[in-house]
């Protein structure tokens, strides 16, 4: 079928109005609506803020720029907002390690009837004392033996002997120190304080110490030490009568107490030498031992609340000087703050104790031994 025939002139006039029709639907600021399309009433959102525009960086990969900021720290706001303190739970910044602190300096005291001591203790380099825990007897020993746990300490100790000084000062009143003369060979003076030479000392320790601390519990305590020992001082009590002499001590010494609920215990091995500078007092090398337990809750045991203590002196050309043996039983107090001891013994002394003048008065042999004390 073949379209009617149409003029040329006729043509031109359609396309005309169809253009004018265009133009008076398209108003300025409006855009184009297609033919039979729906305008849009809707204004269109403002345009989006540059955050807002697409990145160049993949949505999930870091970015290439360099950060002050450890990783995985959480990205802080703006200024002017507040930070999310829900974006930092569970993070903190790594720091280094802080070294432990060192020990500071302590003061230790010890109270006694026969030995009172006052002790500063330094320690040295980086050292604190380490804890060792709550251990047997035996392990205590191999412990600072072993020196696994061992540090420099330096301690300077002053000490006194209380009863052997009042010893000392009775027998100036000698009236009241002859009726302490029971018979010939026993003064009830002598027998309460013998044993002890000196009335006093000062001792610098330098060596290794070992807490006995049990973490965690406040109720186990003690120290341990082992090194070497200068002591001095001035006066040597021969009999209860004070001899002017300076007097010096050295020793390697293993010494040490612990204390829990269970026991108290104490211990102290020793070697060394004793010079005087009055000649008429012999100059000795000695062995000494001593060992103390006081048991709060169980005293079945031979060796529950006992001691035992033991001395040799030997003059520097091997001849025997000296002797002590002491034994003890104790008897703790209430809680065992407080502990009663009342120990007996022996002391022998031999002829080359002492020279010249002093040798003439000395009158050697046997002597027994009363030792009641408090211990706090």
């Amino acid at each position: 079928m073949s379209l009617p025939h149409r003029s040329p002139l006729i043509t031109l006039l359609a396309a005309l109005a169809l253009a004018g029709g265009l133009a008076r639907a398209v108003e300025p600021g409006k855009p184009a609506v297609a033919p039979g399309a729906t305008p849009a009433t809707a204004e269109l959102p403002p345009p989006s803020s540059p955050s807002d525009q697409p990145s160049d960086q993949p949505p999930d990969q870091p970015s290439d720029q360099p950060s002050d900021r450890p990783p995985g720290t959480p990205t802080p706001a703006p200024d002017g907002d507040d930070d999310d303190p829900a974006l930092y739970a569970g993070w903190a910044t790594p720091q280094e390690p802080e070294p432990p602190p060192q020990q500071p300096i302590t003061l230790l005291f010890t109270m006694g009837a026969y030995y009172s001591s006052a002790g500063i203790y330094i320690p040295l380099f980086d050292a604190s004392a380490p804890a060792s825990g709550e251990r047997s007897e035996a392990e205590i020993y191999r412990a600072l033996l072993g020196g696994a746990l061992a540090r420099h300490f330096l301690v300077l100790e002053a000490s006194v002997n209380p009863l052997p000084c009042v010893g000392v000062a009775v027998h100036e009143w000698r009236a009241t120190y002859r009726q302490a003369q029971v018979s010939a060979d026993l003064n009830l003076v002598q027998a309460l304080t013998a044993g002890f030479d000196e009335p006093f000392a000062l001792s610098l320790f330098i060596g290794n110490v070992v807490d006995f601390d049990a973490p965690g519990r406040s109720e186990v305590r003690g120290r341990g030490y082992l090194g070497l020992v200068a002591s001095g001082g001035l006066g040597h009590i021969k009999q209860n009568q004070l001899i002017d002499d300076a007097w010096l001590e050295t020793e390697l010494k293993l010494k040490g107490d612990r204390v829990s609920e269970e026991m108290k215990l104490s211990w102290s091995f020793r070697i060394g030498a004793k010079l005087h500078g009055n000649g008429d007092i012999t100059d000795t090398a000695y062995l000494a031992l001593r060992r103390s337990r006081v048991d709060y809750q169980d005293d079945s045991l031979l060796l529950a609340n006992s001691g035992v203590e033991y001395r040799l002196d030997l003059s520097l050309t091997g001849r025997p000087v000296r002797q002590l043996l002491l034994v003890d039983k104790k008897f703790p107090l209430g809680k065992g703050k407080v502990t009663l001891v009342f120990g007996v013994g022996l002391l022998w002394e031999s002829g080359a104790a002492y020279q010249g003048g002093l040798a003439e008065s000395h009158v050697p042999g046997l002597q027994f031994i009363i030792r009641p004390n408090l211990v706090f």
